[in-house]
């Protein structure tokens, strides 16, 4: 009797989707597929001057169906019978204003093309304003509606972005019913969803970013929102009280989308949840391990027994949520705004005059080159403790203590600050803002014990990576699997589908372990304190003259 079963985890990313095809029985990669947004590619409903990045709808639904059909193809004949369950994560925050039936405004009449009707991403800064208005509101309380998500509310998040939106749009205000995180709408959609009450909610989105704490009953109630701007009156009634941890299914494949894909109806949809979270798991997270999934940004993911965070609430951080990782257990999210972003802003800075070459090839094989060489000339520069300095707020401050407000900046330059000693400093200044997170951690007494390095940066850097081990004075284990997100979302499909009983026993069977550690160099730990400490009075004095 043949016992083989696959699940499959979608993982969409920033700039695009990637479905994998695991078997569930050992975690073993059968096919993988990456579907790269083209209204995204283009630049279109974005505009980074103004901090604004939008997602259209018909990017998400396209990829979905592509990578997920390419994968079946590439697995064979008669794999499509062998698929059980599907789970996904997303980036996040990144909401979406929809009607009652819980579909999004541009994919509805006269929004097509409307960016206020689309995916705010994660990465959207404009509503900094209303963020601010929500953390002095919230000291009008007697109760703490903040205190789960680090004491600071960010512009990166649920809230803040559908006051924003309600705000300068009124045609999209009349229209949106409710707002609905990009984790919560995949499944929806998966499962044939056809009222946006009916929605399970992922505790992942909600508890991070949408304020939702069992010890509140819920959301805040609708008063708290009210006084804070009359147009979000009504909307706590038309989201959400109860939430589902990603263990759970959403439901079974419509008969649709089953035709769709070419699987069954009784495939399983998993809840949904953010993509560092789910990430984390497929890196086969420990307790107080942190979790680092470094891409475009950072999303920093610790786990703790509830047991031990008790009366323990870690301030400037992105939340503490009761399952939102891993069920029964607290998990703990920090994170940087710019990290790998950081690195491709220096390299398309440098790239600029390439776009008058006119040979594409020629063109693409420089650029390809650049950060590769950067990493070789940086690594060989000798240790000085006065050379340039770079703080990693490219795109603002995510934790500790939320600031998108704020700006890099670079000192030490002169005449001999050629590239290499340039990328240096800002590769640097991200190992630096991961060091300021786990300080506070172990300043608000979380243990940090050792990192977990899953993504992009922590595959493709080992440059980066061995000068990260080195700041932090901690062994970095680079996980095996290449797409370790996506393997996540795989763990959490097998646990939905039943093929195991907890998430845990889907880490253990599927998943691999790692295939590289960078191990800390001892006779720089007392160089990097030292730029450490300038780091952080370079720091001091950017954020004490932001205006």
């Amino acid at each position: 009797m043949d016992t083989t079963q696959y699940v499959i985890g979608v993982d969409y990313g920033t700039d695009s989707v990637r479905s994998v095809l695991v078997d569930a029985r050992d975690g073993r990669e059968i096919s993988s597929s990456v579907f790269y947004y083209p209204r995204w590619k283009l630049g279109l409903y974005c505009d980074a001057s103004k901090n604004r990045f939008r997602q259209h709808p018909l990017d998400y639904v396209e990829g979905l169906e592509q990578t997920i059909k390419n994968c079946i193809k590439q697995a064979g004949d008669g794999a499509a019978a062998f698929v059980k369950a599907i789970s996904v994560d997303t980036t996040g925050s990144t909401p979406v204003a929809v009607n009652e039936q819980g579909i999004p405004l541009a994919l509805t009449t006269g929004f097509e093309d409307d960016p206020d009707a689309m995916f705010v991403l994660w990465k959207d800064h404009t509503s900094v304003k209303e963020a601010a208005e929500i953390n002095e509101h919230a000291t009008k309380f007697p109760i703490n509606y903040l205190q789960y998500v680090g004491g600071i509310y960010s512009s990166e998040w649920f809230w803040a972005k559908l006051l924003r939106t309600l705000r300068v749009n009124e045609k999209v205000r009349k229209a949106c019913y409710s707002w609905v995180e990009h984790c919560d709408w995949i499944p929806f959609l998966l499962t044939g969803g056809k009222q946006v009450s009916d929605m399970k909610r992922g505790r992942c989105s909600a508890g991070h970013k949408g304020l939702w704490a069992a010890e509140f009953g819920g959301l805040p109630p609708d008063e708290f929102f009210a006084a804070l701007d009359p147009l979000l009156a009504g909307f706590t009634g038309r989201l959400y009280k109860d939430t589902y941890t990603s263990d759970m299914p959403a439901g079974k494949l419509s008969t649709e989308w089953a035709t769709r894909l070419g699987l069954s109806a009784d495939v399983i949809v998993g809840v949904g949840a953010f993509d560092a979270h789910m990430g984390a798991v497929g890196g086969q997270i420990e307790p107080y391990h942190l979790s680092k999934v470094m891409g475009t940004s950072t999303c920093d993911i610790l786990v703790a027994p509830n047991a031990d965070m008790q009366n323990k609430l870690v301030k400037g951080i992105c939340g503490q949520v009761d399952g939102s990782v891993i069920p029964n257990m607290a998990g703990l999210e920090a994170g940087q705004s710019a990290f790998g972003d950081t690195y491709a802003w220096f390299k398309n800075l440098l790239a600029w005059p390439l776009q008058f070459v006119e040979d594409e090839n020629e063109r693409q094989r420089i650029e390809h080159k650049i950060i590769a060489e950067l990493s070789k000339h940086a690594a060989v520069l000798p240790l000085d403790e006065n050379a340039e300095l770079s703080v990693d707020w490219l795109n603002g401050r995510r934790t500790p203590d939320a600031n998108q407000l704020l700006k890099s900046g670079i000192i030490g330059l002169g005449l001999g600050s050629d590239a290499p000693r340039v990328f240096r400093a800002l590769a640097e200044s991200t190992c630096f803002g991961a060091k300021a997170i786990v300080e506070r951690f172990e300043q608000e007494g979380v243990p940090v014990k050792g990192l977990i390095g899953i993504g992009g940066v922590a595959k493709k850097s080992p440059y980066i990576m061995q000068m990260m081990a080195d700041v932090l004075q901690m062994p970095i284990r680079i996980h095996q699997f290449e797409h370790t997100c996506a393997l996540g979302a795989a763990m959490f499909a097998a646990t939905a589908a039943g093929i195991y009983p907890k998430v845990e026993d889907a880490m253990a069977a599927m998943g691999g372990g790692f295939d590289t550690t960078y191990s800390p160099n001892k006779d720089r730990a007392a160089f990097y304190d030292k730029r450490y400490q300038k780091f952080k009075e370079l720091a001091t004095f950017i954020e004490k003259h932001t205006k």
